[in-house]
């Protein structure tokens, strides 16, 4: 009885941590949230780095290691996600995965070596790596909390 009741308990245990659905260092307020649409017009009229809650599918995750994603930005563009403090998300995350991303919204020049690592970490060509010559001044995202919203939350 002892061994079912142990089997029982490591088994509620392990399905717990593999449930783990928020990452970072900040606890994610979903209550606080705006579109994608709305921090890039906002990020649009002001060029001040700006605190913000997102939700939005992931559209690409870092292969190597989880320490970044991307969202669809309106025109289809992606918004670089990198994570503060390198905490990362599981890389096996599925694209498509709604998530809840909080942090601060900033405008920068991203290097042609960036440029390259993260299409590296995509998965990209060598071909598609090398076509990458100029860097880009664009909208980027320093997330420091995630949280992951499984299909079971999403179906209520």
């Amino acid at each position: 009885m002892k061994v079912v009741g142990v089997i029982f308990l490591l088994g509620v245990l392990f399905s717990c941590a593999s449930l783990k659905q928020e990452y970072g260092i900040v606890k994610v307020d979903e209550t606080a949230v705006i579109s994608v649409s709305e921090l890039v017009a906002r990020m649009d009229k002001s060029k001040d780095p700006q605190t913000a809650t997102i939700k939005a599918p992931l559209s690409a995750v870092c292969q190597n290691a989880g320490c970044w994603v991307q969202v669809s930005k309106p025109d289809g563009k992606p918004l670089m996600v990198r994570f503060k403090n390198h905490f990362t998300i599981p890389p096996s995350t599925p694209v498509g995965t709604e998530a809840y991303i909080h942090g601060v919204a900033y405008w920068d020049t991203v290097s042609v070596k960036a440029l390259r690592h993260y299409a590296e970490d995509a998965g990209k060509s060598v071909e598609e790596i090398n076509k990458i010559t100029q860097p880009e001044f664009k909208l980027n995202f320093e997330g420091d909390g995630i949280k992951l919203v499984s299909e079971k939350e999403k179906n209520k």
